[in-house]
């Protein structure tokens, strides 16, 4: 084979070899395609000839060190239903002209790491495998619709503005993943829409520059992998792990809206939606969202062992309106976030959920959420008693304004604490819920207050006392309701305790009162100082 020089054809060209070098030239569509579309399926199991074969070899020329454009063209590699033959190469290369393949099969592996293209668009495609580590690309990187049966490695990518795979299916390569792409750079959005993956999802360290989409996608991971492993991922606007609109005579996907998802109770006509599944573990630990991380219907399917672990994250909006998850946990230790989303049937039971140290500073319920619910979701998140969360939803609800809420929020946690004492310590703490509800229902006191009161009146009506010994003028009037009230309210003098000797029972009965007004006293002033330093 010679070289060629400006226009000058290389010998050895096959008849669609020699096709593919004019169409380039010209920057034309190369179409070898049928009138069979059962024949042009790349994913079908019928043969395609040498009639529609080129070699990668020449695809390779041609991107590389093609010929110049004809006059008044721009050069530019587009292919469809086009048979690649042997390994195509591209490995440091620079590859200037557009390129553009549509239905095409592969017959070995894809080799382009530390490749720059300017464009690189590759639809509904068959490939073995990708290798791309380190590819860099200054516009979009498309591959919506391809098959790739042995996974695709992006590590370190940069992409210029898009990457989008939508519907894409992925295999999974030799250790188990089947999309890598740890360290990949989005310039703007991520689309990964009703993906398929049998492998790991991998995007360790990953930043995205717009919005990252798996709505609708399914996620399987193998060989005791997660399905989702993206730690310290960096999306600059919203996180979407949710429903997706697929056209139910196509099965393709609808459009959607560029700024988030307007949430219907049922689909439009003419389509069905196809909700986000996830079968594995989810990482994503230490990651950063600008907007929210969205997982409205999502389905998370796991083992025991498996978690969806949102460990320390730190996004403006959770929106946890997902399917509860039947087994695993579901892990918010460190997590921060502005608002939470959430349904009460999304959480899990107890052992199943996990928030030590997670600070969110408002709730939006999505639906019904009482506050007996909502009680439940802090019990099953400590299977043993902790404080912490029981303090920051009391500190959350105050701040809307719900103090009474609060309130039964930290009678809660003191009732959790009281399992936790001594008997001695257990029995003092029963008392004080029984009475006054550890001083949180003060209303309760005044009520016991005005009981006893009554009481004591009663019963001191029925005994007149003998004065202290002091001087006869100094003496007050006996009166049994004054007498009464002044042994229950401490430290307040009324002038009657101390001016009448009591008597056999009758002193029992004084000393009664007295106890049970401390008792009754000190719990609310503890119950109300709690209130006035959280307040």
């Amino acid at each position: 084979m010679t070289e060629p020089h400006e226009g000058d054809i290389p010998d050895g060209l096959s008849a669609a070899e020699l096709g593919m070098w004019q169409s380039f030239r010209n920057g034309t569509t190369y179409d070898l395609r049928t009138y069979d579309p059962a024949h042009n399926d790349p994913f079908a199991p019928h043969t395609w000839g040498p009639e529609r074969s080129v070699g990668a070899r020449t695809v390779a020329r041609l991107l590389l060190s093609g010929p110049p454009a004809r006059p008044g063209r721009v050069a530019a590699l587009k292919l469809r239903g086009v048979r690649i033959t042997g390994k195509l190469d591209l490995a440091g290369g620079r590859v200037a002209p557009y390129v553009e393949l549509t239905g095409c099969r592969f017959e070995q592996e894809v080799v382009l790491p530390e490749c720059h293209f300017t464009t690189l668009r590759m639809v509904g495609c068959l490939l073995p495998r990708l290798e791309a580590a380190r590819l860099h690309t200054e516009g979009d990187l498309h591959l919506p619709r391809c098959r790739i049966d042995r996974g695709i490695r992006l590590t370190d990518a940069q992409i210029g503005t898009d990457l989008l795979i939508n519907q894409l299916s992925v295999g999974p390569d030799r250790h188990g993943r089947a999309f890598v792409g740890d360290g990949l750079a989005v310039a703007q959005d991520l689309q990964a829409e009703m993906i398929e993956t049998h492998g790991e999802l991998s995007l360790r360290g990953a930043k995205v520059g717009g919005s990252l989409s798996l709505r609708g996608s399914r996620l399987r991971a193998a060989d005791d992998r997660r399905a989702l492993n993206a730690p310290q991922l960096t999306v600059e606007r919203t996180l979407y792990m949710t429903e997706a609109w697929v056209s139910v005579d196509t099965g393709n996907q609808g459009t959607t809206p560029p700024y988030g998802v307007v949430y219907a109770p049922t689909p439009a006509r003419g389509t069905r939606s196809q909700i986000f599944e996830c079968k594995g573990g989810v990482r994503l630990d230490d990651g950063r969202f600008g907007d929210a991380v969205d997982l409205h219907k999502a389905r998370f399917t796991m083992t025991r062992q498996e978690e969806l672990s949102l460990r320390r994250i730190v996004t403006p909006e959770l929106r946890f309106n997902a399917e509860r998850p039947e087994e695993g946990r579901v892990v918010l230790n460190g997590a921060k976030v502005v608002t939470l989303i959430d349904l009460s049937t999304s959480w899990p039971g107890p052992g199943g959920l996990a928030m030590g140290g997670f600070v969110y500073e408002n709730l939006v319920p999505y639906g019904h959420f009482p506050l007996s619910r909502r009680l439940e979701w802090v019990s099953a998140a400590t299977p043993e008693y902790v404080p912490e969360p029981y303090e920051r939803l009391a500190a959350v609800l105050r701040s809307s304004g719900e103090d009474a809420d609060a309130r039964e929020v930290l009678l809660a946690k003191q009732r959790r604490r009281r399992e936790t004492l001594p008997p001695a310590a257990k029995a003092w703490g029963y008392l004080q819920d029984w009475t006054v509800a550890y001083g949180y229902r003060p209303g309760r006191a005044a009520v016991w207050m005005a009981v006893l009161w009554a009481a004591g009146t009663a019963a001191f009506s029925r005994y007149h006392p003998h004065p202290a010994p002091i001087k006869d003028d100094e003496s007050p009037l006996w009166n049994p309701a004054l007498y009464a009230l002044d042994l229950l309210i401490p430290v307040i003098n009324l002038g009657q305790d101390g001016y009448w000797r009591m008597e056999g029972g009758w002193q029992w009965a004084a000393a009664g009162l007295v106890l049970v007004g401390w008792i009754l006293a000190t719990t609310v002033a503890a119950g109300a100082s709690r209130l006035l330093r959280r307040g």
